[in-house]
């Protein structure tokens, strides 16, 4: 048996929510309630799917009563019920996110039509996020984000790779998710159970890295009181993902060579060999085939390690990306920080946009944090962004027209709002004179800007 939807009546007249309820009943299950604190209580312990919500209940204002709803379930649909006198009241209701609102007397028909359109409305706004998250399934694999072309490429080779033990070099700049490409490659492929082993070897000194590679016996040199297993031996059966290859030295590089040869390694101190069932990822920002020309990389080992090449591109060549970036990691930090989520102004988001992101998705990430520790509202301006965000925009060089680049990836509106915002904090927040400049009526400069009429500075 299909469960009925649920309707929740808060009036402080309990004959009105008595003859309501006598009027639905036979369509719903109906909740009656006189006393907001008791349907408020009600609301937090179960499910309903419409409130019909009287504007005045007593002396407390129903508007504020709204407000708690939503917050308790932001999913249910608000029919205000209204005396004719309080219609600004019924407007003000509606911008707090009721769904309608009808007057007294009720009308029963009028209440069931609206009552039907809620539940239409309901069931349209459930599809609408069915079909959200499923388009966010599909420009995402794993912590990856992207629907960008390049992105989507790089989904389909991760797919081609993730069940095959062949070893796999990942290039790209400095922040740009070499090892969410790594991690993503490992946990979606038949190895996903066994270890996944990180290390960096940039960041671990020479001398130490090839202990920690392969391990070592009690006494293979100073300081070795004990045996101790290499991140080889721990990853056997998994992945190991060795980050800023190109960063290791050469008596290092041949070493591993010989390892990816044989697929077998021996600690320092110890002649036995221990057979290896290891996937190798690397990852590098340099430019390994410059270095093998310098003679600081060894060929044989670029060859070794590029079976399987992907190459991460920069954000600033993806810029469709960012908004959908954006909001995974304002959602991301907000739940971090135990905040609600704020959104960013459309001059804000144009900016975002617009900047070049030299650090990449790492720098998006540290000026998505900064922003909204700054932003004092739900909202993030201009002025909430990072100094390099706020001075950021394309430059003329010798008398050229500055750069469109930047821009590219943006649409006509974020264009028009950046702009406008410029122009308004060139002319010190002075509106009268940004509208001159713009060739606009001040009025029409407060409509754009979509902000309440604020005192026009000296």
């Amino acid at each position: 048996m299909t469960p009925m939807n649920r309707i929740l009546i808060l009036d402080d007249e309990a004959s009105i929510g008595a003859s309501l309820s006598f009027a639905l009943e036979d369509q719903y299950e109906v909740s009656v309630f006189t006393e907001p604190h008791r349907a408020l209580e009600e609301i937090r312990q179960e499910l309903f799917h419409i409130c019909l919500l009287d504007l005045k209940i007593g002396n407390v204002d129903g508007i504020d009563v709204l407000k708690q709803i939503k917050e308790i379930q932001p999913g249910i649909e608000v029919i205000i019920i209204t005396a004719f006198g309080t219609i600004e009241s019924s407007v003000k209701a509606l911008q707090n996110g009721a769904f309608t609102y009808i007057t007294k007397p009720i009308n029963i028909d009028e209440l069931i039509v609206n009552i039907e359109r809620a539940f239409h409305y309901k069931q349209l706004n459930s599809q609408v996020e069915y079909l959200s998250k499923e388009l966010e399934k599909k420009y995402r694999y794993e912590e990856l984000i992207g629907k960008s072309d390049s992105m989507q490429r790089i989904y389909g080779l991760i797919d081609k790779v993730k069940d095959v033990s062949s070893t796999v070099l990942i290039t790209g700049e400095s922040g740009t998710g070499k090892e969410l490409v790594a991690r993503a490659i490992h946990y979606s492929g038949k190895r996903a159970k066994e270890p996944f082993e990180v290390l960096n070897c940039a960041a671990i000194p020479e001398q130490l890295l090839e202990s920690e590679l392969f391990g070592y016996e009690k006494g293979a040199f100073t300081g070795a009181s004990g045996s101790r297993q290499g991140r080889f031996e721990v990853a056997q059966g998994g992945t190991i993902f060795l980050d800023e290859i190109g960063e290791m030295s050469p008596p290092l590089q041949a070493k591993l060579l010989r390892v990816l040869q044989k697929r077998e390694i021996s600690r320092l101190g110890s002649n036995r060999t221990i057979a290896l069932d290891v996937r190798v990822i690397t990852a590098t920002n340099r430019d390994l085939l410059k270095a093998v020309r310098e003679n600081s990389f060894r060929e044989d080992l670029y060859f070794r390690i590029n079976v399987i090449h992907l190459h991460l591109p920069p954000l600033r060549e993806r810029t469709e990306d960012i908004p959908m970036l954006t909001k995974f990691l304002v959602e991301k930090f907000c739940q971090e920080q135990g905040t609600c989520p704020k959104r960013f102004s459309r001059a804000a988001e144009a900016r975002l946009m617009s900047y070049s992101y030299p650090g990449n998705i790492r720098e998006l990430g540290n000026i998505i944090e900064s922003s909204l520790v700054m932003a004092m509202g739900d909202i993030i301006e201009i002025h909430d962004l990072p100094a390099s965000l706020k001075d950021s925009g394309p430059v003329a060089h010798d008398g050229e027209l500055p750069s469109l680049k930047p821009f590219v990836g943006m649409t006509l509106q974020q264009l028009q709002d950046l702009f406008i915002q410029e122009t308004l904090e060139t002319m010190d927040g002075h509106r009268r004179k940004t509208a001159e400049v713009l060739g606009i009526s001040e009025r029409n400069l407060r409509y754009r800007l979509n902000t309440p009429d604020k005192p026009e500075q000296p």
